[in-house]
């Protein structure tokens, strides 16, 4: 099988793994302990379904390691990426919390490693921990305000949409390194997803900006060296 399956008695590698994803910061031990005490870890090859859309809300997931996406159609069929996740991001929480069918699918973009908390757990330590409520509403807030931005930016130009979901991508899972903010350099059909342009359109935009030194590519990394002179080409 591709998966390694872990039993209950999680190892201290996955353990400080968990309690280090931001959902979690600040929260008390016990209740950390208490919410992870039946938590299971899998790890995935590239390309996996996680999850599929419609699908019961059994289990809330955090990526410990790795890179995933998450995925809807649109009314003709095709392919839109609505998100896509790294080290220390949750999802499946939705589906947990008001117990409906899973609204997305869920697919691993690199070989990913991803923990599971029994949906009960994660709502009891909802209703016993008011911070970890807090934290849901903040990251609820966040991703709302990344989709109704990209909305506003869907009848700009190109240039402004390529380098949006760039910002979006950093925003999300930047890391500050010495050549600047570290992002996953994406296939192109996936940043095609993202922003709604043709694969084509994104290839042309990318070799733009890189000859314009605003994005270094190397190998699995973009990087962003001036977050702010990116932010400034978008019309």
């Amino acid at each position: 099988m591709d998966d390694r399956y872990s039993s209950h008695e999680m190892n201290s590698t996955v353990n400080e793994l968990i309690r280090t994803a931001p959902f979690f910061a600040g929260l008390p031990d016990a209740s950390v302990e208490q919410a992870s005490a039946h938590v299971v870890t899998r790890s995935h090859p590239k390309e996996r379904v996680i999850l599929l859309e419609n699908d019961w809300g059994g289990s809330v997931y955090f990526i410990l390691e790795g890179w995933a996406k998450i995925r809807t159609y649109n009314l003709e069929g095709k392919e839109v990426t609505l998100n896509i996740l790294g080290k220390g991001e949750l999802f499946g929480e939705m589906a947990a919390l008001d117990e409906v069918p899973r609204s997305t699918d869920v697919i691993t973009l690199t070989p990913t490693t991803i923990a599971s908390i029994p949906a009960q757990d994660f709502v009891q330590l909802i209703h016993n921990e008011p911070l970890a409520g807090v934290r849901l509403s903040q990251l609820m807030a966040k991703r709302l305000r990344q989709v109704n931005r990209r909305l506003r930016l869907r009848e700009s130009d190109s240039t402004s949409r390529v380098a949006d979901t760039l910002l979006f991508l950093a925003e999300g899972q930047g890391k500050l390194k010495q050549q600047g903010t570290e992002i996953p350099n994406l296939p192109h059909r996936e940043l095609s997803s993202l922003s709604g342009l043709a694969r084509e359109t994104v290839t042309r935009v990318l070799t733009k900006l890189e000859k314009k030194g605003l994005i270094k590519r190397d190998s699995d990394i973009m990087f962003i060296p001036d977050l702010s002179a990116l932010e400034r080409i978008i019309a």
